[in-house]
């Protein structure tokens, strides 16, 4: 688990509820070894709210943001 991702953290992301698109990002992320550094990067967002997103603390709200993902989320599932 490179770029950061701990065992604590990739079990939290991995327990997470699976329906938040964030979550599901995270999941992604992990999967495909793609750093939070660089999704805060391409989202215009801190590592904390990229970390927030991963784990479910937070939802994303921002509609921009949520189409934005969504699409993030197509490319890395193709």
């Amino acid at each position: 688990m490179s770029h950061g991702y701990g065992l604590h953290t990739a079990k939290i992301i991995k327990e997470a509820d699976g329906r938040l698109l964030g979550v599901k990002l995270g999941r992604l992320c992990v999967n495909n070894d793609i750093s939070a550094t660089d999704v805060a990067k391409k989202f215009h967002v801190t590592r904390q709210t990229i970390y927030n997103w991963f784990m479910g603390k937070t939802a994303i709200r921002n509609q921009n943001l949520i189409v934005a993902v969504q699409k993030y989320i197509e490319q890395l599932e193709r």
